[in-house]
């Protein structure tokens, strides 16, 4: 009889050999996993810092790339910017130079007007005055000169009107290339700042796609080297263009000055040539009246020789027909009739000589008669032209420039002029 009642579960006992060979297997299995847990561990390790170690190197060589990329944007902003500066100030010259060429052009109207109006005044010389002489030569001269260089500063102020439209467009393009410069340059330096802690960081949907506009680097920066030459040749033109102005202007002063001197000396020239050929009439014109006074003088005289010698023929004549009338042989030749017939005809010689004589002196009294008036007519004419002359040269006085004294001549001569500031009425 048993004292104690055992239970035991229905379920199939292990044996020993079982048990240790499960507690061996558990052993086996464990170290396994433990094994796997290490290898695993350590790979895990190994790939943390790789990773870390790959993104920090990737992370720095694009920071470095982003900060090399924004230094070389900054760079070719300045260089863009200097150009744009640059042209900024040629254009704001080129128009100054412009300006002054056009207000030379101007200027140029003054001296056309006074040539006109002396030609037209000239013109207006009477009889054989109206000459083409040296100085309608030289004034017709200065006209053409005046004409040419109006059209020479006309076709450059052309040329600089159409320098100052391309330096507009090669400005308007350095200007939006200035702005996407700044655009991308604003981009670039936020790509900088951003990191890992940014909190507008998110997954894109396809972040290695390659825009359609996108260009390589290479022609990016034969694009830059592209504009940038573009603004640097048309500066080089521009200052060409200025410089030709400037030298247009002077050429242009130079060559109506030389022409208006000449034209200037021609006039005065030609007014001495008038006034000596005036005196020179004015002297013979005296002299002609000297002698036609002195041949009136003679013609009267002459009268009256020849009405005396007329008287005288009278005498004579009634003498010899008066003797003619004597009786029987008392009519005789005798000397007395010879001498009366010989002073007849002496008389009548002395009265054809007076009276050609007569004739011959009114003749010449006439002619220098007409030949006075034509003098007078002909000074009247040179008295004109004279006139006329001297107003056109008084006219030509307003070409002259004015020559700076005082104040003014020693600002010239020292190079002050626009040091001194304006002073406004």
């Amino acid at each position: 009889m048993q004292s104690v009642v055992t239970y035991e579960k229905p379920l199939p006992h292990l044996t020993l050999p079982d048990w240790d060979a499960r507690l061996y297997g558990l052993q086996v299995t464990a170290d396994t996993r433990r094994a796997d847990a290490f290898d695993l561990r350590y790979s895990s390790y190994q790939l943390r810092n790789e990773t870390k170690i790959k993104t920090d190197w990737d992370s720095y060589h694009n920071n470095n790339r982003l900060r090399a990329r924004v230094y070389e944007i900054e760079q070719w902003k300045s260089t863009l910017q200097e150009l744009l500066d640059r042209i900024d100030r040629e254009m704001a010259a080129l128009k100054e130079e412009k300006a002054s060429t056009e207000r030379e052009l101007e200027q140029l109207n003054m001296p056309l007007l006074v040539c006109s109006e002396c030609l037209s005044n000239r013109d207006g010389r009477m009889s054989s005055e109206l000459t083409y002489d040296l100085a309608d030569t030289e004034l017709k001269k200065e006209l053409c000169v005046t004409e040419s260089n109006k059209k020479m500063l006309i076709d450059r102020c052309q040329s600089a009107w159409e320098k100052i439209n391309k330096l507009e467009v090669v400005k308007f393009k350095l200007q939006l290339d200035l702005n996407d410069k700044n655009e991308s340059l604003q981009i670039d330096k936020d790509m900088l700042n951003l990191d890992k802690d940014c909190a507008n960081i998110t997954y894109k949907t396809d972040s290695l796609k390659t825009p359609k506009r996108m260009i390589t680097y290479d022609q990016w920066l034969q694009k830059c080297e592209a504009i940038k030459q573009m603004a640097v040749n048309e500066l080089q033109d521009t200052l060409r263009l200025r410089e030709s102005l400037f030298v247009a202007r002077g050429r242009a002063r130079n060559a109506l000055r030389a022409q208006t001197d000449v034209t200037n000396y021609m006039m005065r020239r030609r007014i001495y040539d008038t006034q000596r050929a005036r005196n020179e009439l004015q002297w013979q014109k005296m002299k002609m009246e000297e002698n036609m006074d002195k041949l009136g003088t003679e013609l009267k005289t002459i009268g009256e020789q020849f009405a005396d010698k007329v008287n005288a023929l009278k005498v004579a004549e009634t003498r010899l027909e008066t003797r003619g009338y004597r009786p029987g042989i008392e009519l005789a030749s005798d000397e007395a009739d010879i001498g009366m017939k010989e002073e007849v005809r002496n008389l009548r010689e002395t009265i054809r000589q007076l009276q050609e004589k007569q004739d011959c002196a009114k003749a010449t009294y006439n002619a220098l008669e007409a030949a006075s008036i034509k003098i007078a007519i002909d000074l009247n004419d040179k008295e004109q032209s004279l006139e006329t002359d001297t107003r056109a040269l008084e006219m030509r006085a307003a070409l002259e420039p004015k020559k700076p004294t005082g104040t003014d001549k020693n600002l010239i001569l020292a190079s002050m002029k626009d040091e001194v500031p304006k002073v406004e009425n």
